[in-house]
């Protein structure tokens, strides 16, 4: 199924399968914007370590600390029209990476992003993925595998057989909304040219992130970014009280530091 907005229709499918597809969301221009913002980073610096990652598959962490485009993408008002549909009000981003995958690559293991929750399935998923397709998602470069509706498995549930596995081909600029329970995997890239997606994953308002954004990006490049986005890296509360800095909002402490941060600043001469 596919559909531009997540639409009662889209809802319902997202529900009983576990994905919805919104094609072509994203412009070839922002798409070459998003390539642009990451090509520093492609240089081989960051390669796979493991299988899992994919020896022949280069990721990038910490993406709204590299550029203005990364953080613009985590606050799409479609993945956010998406979300608010789908998630707890309070949301935050978890883990936001870019994975570009290079011919020869082999398949992941089957797996769902919302693993490192250790509770029995069945259960409510904690976590959304969206996969943002920057080049087009074909049958032969590696795009997403998954199992409809396997985010409804329980516990000990059979593995997937071949004729169960769906692919998401889908062109540039699509997104793969997907329940973080969902059992999926990158498959192998047998074709001549690489495969480009931006991965941000968010989580319940309670849950802990898989990456300490707000670490990762300095006060002063924080202060830059939209309010939407720093409430999503955890600059928020939960009610009644959680994510508070001494009994106050972190955006409190933020400014704070900040003005720390001036004061100690020389004076110009």
């Amino acid at each position: 199924m596919q559909t531009a907005v997540m639409d009662d229709n889209a809802l319902a499918h997202y529900r009983e399968h576990g994905y919805v597809i919104l094609p072509e969301v994203l412009t070839s221009e922002e798409c070459s914007e998003i390539k642009t913002a990451l090509t520093p980073y492609t240089d081989g610096t960051y390669p796979g370590r493991n299988n899992f990652e994919g020896f022949h598959t280069e990721r990038v962490y910490q993406l709204i600390a590299r550029s203005p485009v990364f953080a613009d993408l985590v606050e799409h008002p479609t993945a956010l029209a998406a979300l608010d549909r789908i998630m707890t009000p309070g949301y935050l981003i978890s883990a936001f990476l870019a994975i570009l995958v290079h011919p020869g690559e082999t398949p992941q293991d089957m797996h769902f992003d919302d693993g490192f929750v250790q509770q029995p399935r069945p259960r409510p998923s904690n976590m959304v993925s969206i996969i943002w397709a920057i080049d087009e998602f074909t049958a032969t470069n590696g795009a997403t595998e998954f199992v409809p509706g396997s985010h409804l498995w329980a516990e000990g549930h059979p593995a997937p057989m071949e004729d169960e596995i769906k692919q998401a081909v889908m062109p540039a600029g699509s997104a793969l909304v997907m329940d973080g329970l969902l059992i999926h995997r990158g498959a192998a890239n047998t074709s001549g040219t690489d495969r480009l997606a931006i991965t941000p994953q968010y989580c319940e308002p309670w849950a802990r992130q898989q990456e300490n954004h707000i670490l990762a990006t300095p006060p002063e490049l924080t202060a830059t970014l939209s309010p939407r986005v720093r409430e999503l890296m955890g600059y928020s509360i939960h009610p009644p009280f959680m994510g508070h800095v001494g009994g106050r909002h972190p955006e409190k402490r933020l400014a704070e530091i900040l003005s720390e941060h001036n004061e100690h600043e020389p004076s110009p001469s």
